[in-house]
């Protein structure tokens, strides 16, 4: 089934916002993070550290984009944006009940990941709920 124009917009910001948050992480984390009010060191542990998902993370929003355009990568696209717009808030969240309020640009981060896992449950949800048709359990496995 071909995506819909909303779901092509839904993989299209959540892929455009993916790959350029993991591709700043990656390529300057001492400039994305000083943009949260956090100051990195030249500690290379540490930055492998936080490279090393932002190109994870950049991964995945390469995911999503693919998924506008090649069906066979459509699920794969939308597994991916939900998962990573649902992990990212709910860290956030467990964080903030951890560890007390953060800066406000991170709580903008917050507000701005949660609605773009609003934006992907609403342009994802008819799929969500359709069986596979590739993993349907109707045929017996030869």
């Amino acid at each position: 089934m071909n995506p819909t124009l909303f779901e092509k917009i839904a993989l299209g910001l959540s892929g455009l916002t993916a790959l350029t948050i993991g591709g700043f992480i990656l390529f300057a984390p001492h400039a994305f993070y000083a943009s949260y009010g956090i100051t990195l060191g030249q500690d290379a542990s540490l930055l492998s550290e936080l490279r090393a998902p932002g190109a994870g993370l950049a991964g995945f929003g390469v995911l999503m984009l693919i998924g506008i355009w090649r069906h066979a990568v459509l699920p794969i696209g939308m597994a991916a944006a939900l998962t990573v717009f649902f992990a990212f808030p709910a860290g956030r969240l467990i964080g903030l009940a951890v560890d007390g309020m953060p800066s406000s640009n991170v709580i903008g981060a917050l507000a701005a990941e949660l609605i773009i896992a609003a934006l992907c449950l609403a342009a994802f949800r008819r799929r969500l709920w359709q069986p596979s048709p590739r993993l349907s359990t109707a045929q017996p496995a030869r």
